[in-house]
């Protein structure tokens, strides 16, 4: 499959072949699904905490007398039907993780890639750089492109004056092509890869 190549003034510089292993799969939205939901769980701290009947500062005194009052028998002020007592069945430390298998993380981030070429939202620069780091300048070449939100993708190292130049411009997101990920990709509208960045990741996944 070929896609046209451009660059930052919006002008056609060529032609590129996509490998159709990588950029042609079948869009699987459970894949998708279960990849998403695996990043965010792995973005959790997991450090949400409620105070056990051990761990609550009051006196262990009982309120009143076990017998002869007519009430039911009470310990101290610390249960959780008390006012200020412990939290039943709270949220303790705990990692949110789970494992996939590596086959179907790299089979998702193939589907991610193929969906955005399948919806015509794939664009391939010939370089992303700049001369000098400038957001005015960059976010103007983004604008007369058409990308409001997206995701570009360079190879294994981002030129620093357009990552600079790029990081404080709304909806754009920068990263290398090892940091390419199902999540980033389906949270921008346009996927926006490099040359080489293609070429990487077609090695990487292919």
């Amino acid at each position: 499959m070929k896609l046209k190549v451009i660059n930052l003034d919006n002008k056609d510089v060529g032609e590129i072949d996509l490998d159709d292993s990588v950029f042609a799969t079948p869009v699987r939205k459970d894949l998708l699904a279960r990849m998403v939901n695996y990043q965010l769980a792995k973005r959790r701290q997991g450090t949400h905490k409620t105070k056990t009947r051990g761990e609550i500062n009051g006196s262990t005194a009982r309120p009143w007398r076990q017998k002869g009052t007519g009430r039911a028998r009470a310990g101290d002020r610390k249960a959780g039907h008390w006012r200020g007592g412990q939290t039943t069945f709270g949220p303790l430390p705990r990692d949110h993780s789970f494992d996939m298998p590596k086959k179907v993380r790299k089979l998702a981030l193939k589907t991610a890639l193929s969906s955005k070429q399948a919806d015509g939202k794939l664009v391939v620069l010939d370089l992303a750089s700049a001369v000098e780091p400038k957001t005015k300048a960059i976010a103007a070449q983004l604008k007369a492109m058409g990308l409001s939100s997206a995701l570009i993708v360079d190879g294994a190292e981002i030129d620093r004056n357009f990552q600079l130049a790029a990081r404080n411009i709304p909806g754009v997101d920068v990263l290398p092509q090892l940091g390419a990920n199902v999540f980033d990709i389906l949270r921008r509208d346009t996927l926006v890869l490099t040359k080489s960045a293609v070429e990487q990741l077609q090695e990487r996944l292919r």
